[in-house]
């Protein structure tokens, strides 16, 4: 197992400044890989595309380039051209957002989600792939049929024509496509008890293609808070555990939410969501299991974290990326460091 770090976006607390400080201290301490996310604030490219040039060995990743902001050519030029910028260091990470994003932000409807994903791919690995990119799909059609355009290959030879992709996926069939047609899985919430309901589904979509799990990244984004009292740890996560259990969708359509239900939480999923959307926020925060917190994060003191890091080892995770929550760059470098000697003690390093 290899150690990642999860940047997120620009938030009102954090900088540029912060995020490259953070990503070029994991560099420096082996991490494997620096993830950069975007919802409807700052975008991942643009962070990515700085931090390449201000780090040496550790991998940059999109976590993830949304599908709707898009098109699978476009997504295809920019991977190619941070890996250039990189020197191969790039993964690309792809999802399809939400409907709330995906519709009010993108005017993307969000129909048919899991067709418009495997197709998208498609294109993207024919493009990276430096073939002329010719594409018959239900949403995608290229060159279009009626016009004078031609199938068109990438313009510069990039350092590779392959790219890792991974998929952000949360639901069972789309855990399947993951398997099928990417290279690893952006979990989130992954208990690692729980990890072989999740994997069955990876396993069915890669049999389709005769493969089984090696090779396959798992790689799950963990909150992580230091602390000898758990109960305080877990306050620190609450907040972030609401807004997706709670917020993050309709309340008719909610995949963190259907995930908490899949996970045992049926009746804390439905009060949290509740508070949430009434405007309880604290209230949803408060509803949320404890359980349900220290399943899904590290909390604790070092010792504490080495069993964590020896649990999700245990679980088949190939790339752990932690997420500090704390409330300055001191506290979130000295997370870095503490998680690294952690790992290097539990003897879970590949």
């Amino acid at each position: 197992m290899r150690l990642g770090i999860s940047l997120g976006y620009q938030a009102a607390w954090t900088t540029p400044a912060d995020h490259l400080a953070m990503a070029q201290e994991a560099d420096r301490l082996g991490f494997a890989v620096a993830w950069s996310a975007e919802a409807y604030g700052s975008d991942a490219v643009s962070m990515l595309a700085w931090m390449a040039g201000q780090t040496r060995q550790i991998d940059l990743g999109a976590a993830v380039m949304q599908i709707p902001a898009r098109t699978p050519a476009m997504t295809a030029m920019t991977a190619a051209t941070i890996d250039a910028l990189s020197g191969g260091r790039f993964r690309l990470g792809l999802g399809v957002s939400g409907p709330q994003v995906s519709e009010g932000w993108h005017g993307v409807r969000f129909a048919k989600p899991l067709q418009r994903t495997r197709e998208y791919v498609d294109v993207v690995k024919m493009a990276i792939a430096r073939e002329p990119v010719s594409y018959q799909g239900e949403f995608h059609t290229l060159p279009l049929p009626d016009g004078p355009g031609k199938a068109l290959k990438l313009g510069f030879r990039p350092p590779r024509t392959q790219i890792p992709i991974y998929l952000a996926a949360v639901g069972p069939k789309n855990l399947e496509l993951a398997g099928e047609i990417a290279d690893g899985w952006l979990a989130i919430f992954f208990a690692p008890d729980a990890a072989g309901e999740y994997l069955q589904h990876i396993e069915r979509g890669r049999a389709k293609r005769g493969l089984g799990l090696t090779g396959f990244d798992v790689a799950p984004t963990v909150p992580v808070v230091l602390g000898d009292n758990a109960a305080w740890c877990a306050d620190v996560i609450r907040p972030y555990a609401a807004l997706y259990v709670g917020g993050m969708g309709s309340r008719e359509q909610n995949f963190y939410n259907q995930l908490a239900v899949r996970m045992g939480y049926a009746d804390a999923a439905a009060k949290v969501q509740e508070l949430y959307l009434s405007g309880k926020k604290a209230e949803a925060g408060e509803a949320i299991p404890q359980e349900f917190i220290e399943r899904t994060s590290i909390v604790g003191n070092k010792i504490q974290v080495k069993e964590r890091l020896k649990q999700y080892a245990a679980a088949g995770v190939g790339t752990l990326s932690i997420s500090p929550y704390v409330g300055d760059l001191k506290s979130g470098i000295d997370t870095l460091r503490i998680v690294a000697e952690a790992y290097e003690e539990s003897g879970v390093a590949e």
